[in-house]
């Protein structure tokens, strides 16, 4: 349990913040992102770090660092498809052009992924 709680609030504003930071772009669909960052902010609650909402994690930190949001597989993602796997972020490009969330494939080899 982390020493300070994480609001919705609190996950709203990392989120947004993160987006502006690297030029990307929320879902614009607003109850999905809130799924999102409901998600985001239980999982910071339960473990102490952003643990990606849309994968398994162990719940240890040197276990879960590519999985943290963001995670390292959201650049590869974004360039590939227009979005990260959880389509919590965009690439502008994408969703000017009309651009939707799609599934996409799994890019955590499978060693890394909690069983």
């Amino acid at each position: 349990m982390p020493a300070k709680e994480k609001t919705l609030e609190d996950t709203r504003r990392f989120v947004s913040m993160v987006a502006e930071k690297n030029g990307w772009k929320l879902n614009p669909d607003k109850d999905f992102l809130e799924d999102l960052v409901s998600g985001l902010n239980a999982n910071f609650n339960r473990y102490g770090y952003y643990l990606c909402p849309c994968r398994d994690g162990t719940g240890e930190r040197e276990k879960d660092k590519d999985i943290i949001c963001p995670c390292d597989y959201n650049v590869p993602d974004q360039k590939e498809y227009g979005h990260c796997f959880c389509a919590l972020f965009f690439r502008p490009d994408y969703l000017d052009e009309g651009g939707e969330p799609q599934s996409i494939p799994e890019r955590r080899p499978e060693d890394l992924q909690f069983q």
